[in-house]
């Protein structure tokens, strides 16, 4: 694979939003569908979406910054370091064809044993055939004494894995995992040399059942979108349409339990190429500003102003909810910014029962100045009786 860095036209330094944004211009330029005349679309499409998958998993992209400061210490280019990897992939696979035909005489070393116990059962009476090896004795000794002199060999297969490698090229961070594994087999020790010893278990048993194992296609990268959501979609269960980067449009649900910032995937309705499974839809949600409401999980918030008078006696008043005017009393003496609750009027959760109604009461003064309300402050504030 080609420098992701390059590919997409950003700086090593360059931040996630840079990447994305990158990504999304060049994936719409070479699109297939707006290239059709292009042969080579298709593949420069995968590139940039290879890239892309590549730098947005920060992990995938540390691994990779290592391998290429290793490729410049050493002296070497990336691309010398990618031949290194296909050569090491192709040693592998060497070593699983020699671990293949070790198998298929394993197989027929089997097939005589059943045959001589056919012949046994055929000829019980004879006693010269008591002392011919029984089947169980011979996959004894062949999963015994033989398999251990055999187990640095057969470590060096690697399962087979390298079978499935060699049909493509190794990225760089595959290749740190490639290395270690052969480090393990190398010294018997460790995980790959664990499943090494036993593949070709696996082997037999696929042989004698029949089963195979295909190999999955890789899947088309994941095209990134943006939505705006309602407090009334999301009431309604409306169906929202997403328009895609590639002119398609994609459409979902809206539901109560949708937060700000949440993705939302969509299998399968991402980009269709030819070789690879179908991608995905990774949409973010942006919540609407509502005038009236503000959302705190399943609960609604609003506000009521509340005049001296109503506040120092306390009222019984209406109030707006999700699904109409809603009768609250405030209590005498009650101040700015206290809270009353009311139960089961927020956002529904799925299971049958409902957040809470969260109004935030707001002291107001009245629109003109009244002068014996100002002298009752005043006197209290200064100790004056009238």
């Amino acid at each position: 694979m080609r420098d992701p860095y390059k590919v997409l036209g950003v700086k090593r330094d360059a931040g996630a939003d840079e990447i994305k944004a990158a990504w999304r211009n060049l994936a719409k330029a070479v699109h297939p569908d707006h290239n059709v005349g292009d042969p080579t679309a298709t593949e420069r499409f995968a590139e940039i979406g290879r890239a892309y998958e590549t730098l947005k998993d920060p992990q995938k992209r540390s691994r990779y910054d290592q391998v290429a400061r290793m490729a410049e210490a050493t002296g070497q280019s990336k691309e010398q370091t990618i031949m290194q990897q296909r050569q090491a992939a192709r040693e592998a696979a060497e070593r699983a064809k020699a671990a293949r035909a070790n198998a298929e005489k394993i197989m027929e070393e089997l097939a005589r044993a059943t045959a001589q116990k056919a012949q046994k059962a055929a000829a019980a009476a004879n006693p010269q055939a008591a002392g011919s090896e029984s089947p169980e004795d011979m996959v004894e000794r062949i999963f015994g004494a033989k398999a251990a002199r055999a187990a640095p060999n057969q470590s060096e297969t690697a399962a087979g894995a390298a079978e499935t490698e060699k049909q493509r090229e190794p990225t760089n961070g595959e290749a740190e995992e490639t290395f270690a594994e052969e480090e393990q087999l190398a010294t018997g020790t460790g995980p790959a040399a664990f499943r090494s010893r036993f593949g070709i278990l696996g082997s037999l048993v696929r042989r004698i059942t029949g089963g195979t194992q295909d190999k999955v296609p890789e899947k088309a990268p994941e095209i990134a979108a943006e939505a705006t959501v309602t407090l009334e979609d999301m009431l309604k269960g409306n169906w929202i349409t997403v328009p895609l980067s590639d002119g398609r449009e994609a459409r979902f649900q809206a539901t109560t339990d949708i937060t700000n910032g949440q993705v939302v995937h969509l299998k399968g309705q991402g980009l269709k190429l030819q070789g690879m499974q179908r991608g995905d839809v990774a949409i973010t949600i942006h919540l609407s500003a509502d005038s009236r409401f503000t959302l705190n999980g399943l609960d609604v918030h609003t506000t009521l102003p509340v005049t001296i008078e109503n506040a120092v006696l306390g009222y019984e008043t209406m109030v707006e909810g999700l699904n109409g005017p809603v009768k609250l009393t405030v209590p005498p003496w009650s101040g700015s910014d206290q809270v009353i609750r009311i139960s089961d009027q927020g956002l529904p959760d799925g299971h049958g029962g409902k957040g809470n109604l969260v109004v935030e009461l707001r002291l107001m003064l009245w629109e003109k100045p009244d002068d014996k309300v100002t002298d009752l402050m005043r006197s209290m504030r200064e100790g004056l009786f009238l």
